[in-house]
């Protein structure tokens, strides 16, 4: 049976929907993933959806919604991936497992398009490599 990782930040919008999809895909199976904000936007950041889809990933089915859209009691791991997610987040059941990985906000990138993605790889390459090495000690 797949865990279960809920990832949390404020507005839904950039990086825990990055890391909904990548964990989705790095998890081949054995996971599962959804995510939420404290104070959700309402939309998915065109340009986290473009650094997604240039992975291979897919990304159409993103929606941003709030903490209280979750049903906690099969939650195994929570990741916070802003500071103010961390500050904002809702008491937690004991059992679920709550890490945090702030993440710098690729929404706050200026300049062209091309600048602003490269802000939105940056971050999403962190992401995946945060993941990619979560995974990887839980499966040594």
């Amino acid at each position: 049976m797949p865990k279960n990782v809920l990832i949390l930040c404020t507005g839904n919008s950039c990086r825990s929907q990055m890391a909904q999809v990548i964990w989705q895909e790095l998890g081949d199976g054995n996971w599962t993933s959804c995510s939420a904000g404290s104070k959700p936007s309402g939309y998915v950041h065109p340009l986290a959806i473009e650094a997604i889809t240039e992975l291979g990933y897919e990304a159409n089915n993103l929606t941003s919604k709030p903490i209280s859209d979750i049903d906690f009691s099969n939650v195994d791991l929570a990741v916070t991936v802003c500071d103010n997610a961390k500050e904002n987040c809702p008491i937690l059941p004991a059992k679920i497992e709550t890490l945090h990985w702030p993440f710098d906000d690729p929404a706050d990138a200026v300049g062209s398009h091309e600048e602003k993605m490269l802000v939105f790889r940056q971050v999403r390459d962190e992401i995946q490599n945060r993941i990619k090495e979560y995974i990887g000690d839980q499966n040594a």
